[in-house]
Formats: C-alpha cells, sequence, structure tokens
C-alpha cells in the first residue's frame, strides 16, 4: 500500500486544511494522457472506488487503477523556494 513521508504528510495536512470540508484529502488518479504519470488534486472526499490512505492525519485518495500502480511506493514533498509543493514516487525500501 502507499505509504507517506514525513514531508509528504505535512504538505497533504497543509493543503487539505484549506478546504472546507474535514473530510478532504489529496487525490492521485491516473493522468488523462496515457503516459503522462498521475494527477494530483484536492478532493472533498473520496470518489467511489478509492482506496483512503490515512497516516499522521493526513488523508490520500488514491483512484482504483492507480492503487495497483502505487502499491509498492511512497509519496514524498518538497517545498520550493516560491512555496509551491512538488510531490515524488520513490520505491519503499
Amino acid at each position: 500500500m502507499l505509504t507517506l513521508t514525513e514531508n509528504a504528510t505535512t504538505a497533504v495536512k497543509n493543503l487539505t486544511a484549506q478546504l472546507p470540508t474535514d473530510t478532504g484529502g489529496l487525490r492521485i488518479s491516473e493522468a488523462a494522457e496515457p503516459g503522462a504519470g498521475y494527477a494530483v488534486s484536492l478532493a472533498p472526499a473520496p470518489e467511489k472506488g478509492d482506496v483512503v490512505v490515512e497516516e499522521g492525519g493526513a488523508r490520500v485518495f488514491v483512484d482504483p487503477v492507480a492503487t495497483v500502480q502505487l502499491d509498492d511506493r511512497v509519496l514524498d514533498a518538497r517545498v520550493d523556494g516560491d512555496g509551491s509543493i512538488g510531490f515524488a514516487l520513490a520505491q519503499q525500501s
């Protein structure tokens, strides 16, 4: 199952704090274009079929197709100098 680093947990909590509901989270789904990777968005709640990953108060919703592909991955995050957040996936060790 997808896991989160401490940086990713903090980033997800900071982003989802902007949502008007406490059921929200960060949603990871397949990108619209084949081969383009994954799309990341804020969602007020999981969609039907999403797997919900909760870690340290952070909630991540993973669509059913991406769940299979991200089963052995770790989500990490970094904050750039301008305050923008970037996410990256790595193999679990």
